[in-house]
């Protein structure tokens, strides 16, 4: 197998692999609640030291990967992340809330770095290869979140603790690791290249393209995951669903995503960044307008998949916009995507707030005003020539 092929597959590993992981302990929170005997307020608190620990893991991962490089940082990052699900799996079999948040504050830290690591090989790879297959990185990761939900299900069925499925998780991720490690490049660095300094990795926070593209991918991130933890809430609350339905409705949005993100690569090379990223942030719109404003069941249905389809290319897309100067990719990654957690951080519990006040349909239009943003920013992302990489 060639070598860059090689690693390909290593990157489309770790993207999985991650998703795995973090689904199939997800998917057991109604256990774990029990288990706690905590109120599902409690639980989304409990659950906020994964946030947390990765807006510091993305924080610190620009400097941590300098420092040991994008291949450990990535093969060793997901080992780690994945012995400390177990380890919290354990904690929650064993009731203790104070050890299961410590659990999730360093999980959660070390998968912010592991995760700008595996964004920076993939974008490396993507320009080793010459194709824009960023979009098809993080599909896999979605089709790693299927199969971890499906996996914790499992679990949940046969009556199986969370210790235990998790440390089974643990024990597959860590060969796969060391697998994968053998796979990735080793970081070189071009002997006519300046080392990276201190300060030129804090002065990417006020490189106006840097943080225009964390906005970018800030409203695209909103994008997606309001709908991963809203979108069955208010179908059941908004439109009159069942709870059998409206999980369909999630999955439905899932595989339109995951979809997109296989179907986008070639339009991508087709058409650019610019054209794509506007396109599918308009097919949001009108799929959130449906979502919102619709009452026949096939519109929204229809809605749903729109949703799903103009949420696809935005964070790989920035991801990869933000690695376009191999030099500085790790500091404009951590910051793009520290800026883009900021969605998943804040925005499940505002969102929350704000369709207490007016109902959900309604709140949706706050995401609607971000994804207008990622529209009249998406100019930011276009692809640059090696000059203006240079500079």
């Amino acid at each position: 197998m060639h070598p860059t092929t090689a690693w390909r597959n290593a990157v489309f590993a770790i993207f999985f692999a991650m998703g795995f992981g973090f689904a199939s302990w997800l998917a057991r929170i109604p256990y774990v609640r029990d288990v706690l005997d905590v109120s599902t307020g409690e639980m989304g608190l409990i659950l906020l030291g994964i946030s947390i620990g990765s807006l510091v893991g993305l924080l610190a991962a620009s400097h941590v990967v300098h420092a040991i490089g994008t291949r450990v940082a990535a093969s060793f990052g997901m080992i780690a992340v994945s012995i400390g699900l177990a380890l919290a799996g354990w904690a929650a079999d064993a009731g203790s809330i104070v050890l299961l948040i410590a659990g999730f504050l360093a999980g959660g830290s070390i998968t912010g770095i592991a995760d700008v690591a595996m964004n920076i090989s993939g974008a490396a790879n993507e320009r080793a290869i010459g194709k824009p297959i960023m979009p098809i990185f993080h599909a896999f990761y979605s089709l790693g979140t299927v199969a971890g939900a499906a996996l914790g299900g499992l679990c949940e069925v046969l009556g199986i603790g969370l210790g235990w499925q998790t440390t089974i998780v643990a024990a597959v991720i860590v060969v796969l690791g060391l697998v994968v490690y053998r796979h990735l490049p080793p970081d070189t660095v071009d002997e006519h290249e300046e080392p990276v300094t201190l300060r030129e990795r804090l002065a990417v926070w006020k490189d106006p393209r840097t943080l225009l593209l964390g906005l970018l991918v800030l409203g695209m991130a909103l994008t997606e995951g309001s709908a991963n933890d809203w979108l069955a809430l208010t179908m059941v609350d908004g439109h009159g669903f069942s709870n059998g339905g409206s999980a369909f409705m999630l999955a439905l949005f899932l595989t339109a995503m995951t979809g997109g993100r296989l179907l986008g690569v070639p339009l991508l090379a087709r058409f650019g960044r610019v054209p794509m990223l506007r396109a599918t942030a308009a097919i949001a719109v009108v799929g959130l307008l449906l979502v919102i404003f619709a009452e026949h069941p096939v519109l929204v249905v229809a809605g749903v998949v729109l949703w799903g389809l103009g949420a696809c290319l935005g964070f790989p897309v920035g991801m990869s916009a933000a690695s376009d100067e191999p030099r500085l990719a790790p500091a404009r990654v951590g910051t793009v995507s520290a800026i883009g957690y900021l969605a998943f951080l804040a925005g499940p519990p505002l969102l929350g707030l704000l369709g207490e006040a007016v109902g959900l349909r309604l709140a949706l239009l706050a995401v609607l005003a971000f994804v207008l943003m990622s529209l009249l920013t998406s100019h930011v992302a276009r692809e640059r020539t090696p000059i203006e990489e240079t500079r």
